[in-house]
């Protein structure tokens, strides 16, 4: 069966007419919390947000904030590893709303219980893990940005914000880097970070090029506590573990004060940027 989406029907209230966001992976973890944060966000005006995921039939809790959001949240099924199921949702998406002023690309893999886990030496890599990890964590956010790109730089963008980019934001991740790779390990993920990262300034080039105001930024959350690093908390210190909570206000705070000067930036969650 395939899921469909959930467009509210009720008018967005005068505060959410400023802004509106797209997160792409928000059934759980991270993207769940930034659907959270964005519905309550108080730095600027209230988004109304666009919840994309796998599975909408069966998020449970975007359908609680949904039901609470006053018409500020739609769900829509998205595949990130499936072009026509991104067509589709860019579809839906475009008919009910004339622009994006926000981008979050979260959706993100780096082992399955079972069947993948991070390799620790080259003997372990395999082309499937290798696969499985490129389409989530660099083809993924690039095919959705590529089909959602006339939303994103449409001309019509909210008056209040005319003057600020619209902003893409894919989560990377500091292994990504590979002037910051001394412990090597994690061959897959590490690699697919990296081509993500690439991927990403290559948009920023020509969203540059053609003077479109369009920022893209690869942001780095630090460790969080959600089932992606469940495995491999062991060794994080205790003040280095984040809550989702305060990584994605974290993350926010930096997307907030996003400008074009940091367009093509690979930024942690402290602020600092981090090499390629």
């Amino acid at each position: 069966m395939r899921c469909t989406a959930s467009f509210s029907t009720a008018p967005p209230t005068a505060q959410s007419n400023g802004r509106t966001a797209l997160v792409q992976g928000a059934s759980r973890g991270l993207g769940l919390e930034f659907v959270r944060q964005l519905l309550d966000h108080c730095h600027f005006l209230l988004y109304r947000v666009i919840a994309a995921c796998r599975n909408p039939d069966q998020a449970t809790q975007l359908a609680e904030l949904q039901a609470s959001s006053s018409g500020r949240l739609d769900l829509v099924q998205l595949d990130c590893t499936n072009e026509a199921s991104i067509a589709r949702a860019a579809a839906q998406v475009s008919a009910k709303h004339k622009h994006l002023d926000l981008l979050l690309n979260v959706a993100g893999i780096l082992h399955i219980p079972g069947k993948m886990s991070p390799e620790t030496a080259l003997s372990r890599v395999t082309a499937s893990n290798l696969l499985e990890n490129f389409q989530i964590n660099a083809l993924g956010p690039t095919l959705v940005s590529k089909i959602e790109c006339p939303m994103i730089v449409a001309e019509k963008l909210s008056v209040i914000y005319r003057e600020r980019p619209a902003v893409i934001a894919n989560l990377s991740a500091r292994v990504g880097s590979i002037g910051d790779n001394s412990l090597g390990g994690w061959y897959s993920y590490r690699a697919s970070k990296s081509a993500q990262n690439q991927l990403s300034k290559c948009m920023s080039v020509e969203f540059a090029r053609r003077k479109q105001n369009v920022a893209v930024v690869m942001l780095h959350p630090g460790t969080v506590d959600t089932d992606l690093s469940m495995p491999f908390q062991k060794n994080v210190k205790p003040e280095k573990l984040f809550t989702r909570e305060r990584a994605v206000k974290q993350l926010l705070d930096i997307v907030d004060k996003v400008t074009m000067d940091d367009n093509g930036r690979f930024i942690a969650w402290d602020g600092q940027e981090i090499p390629f």
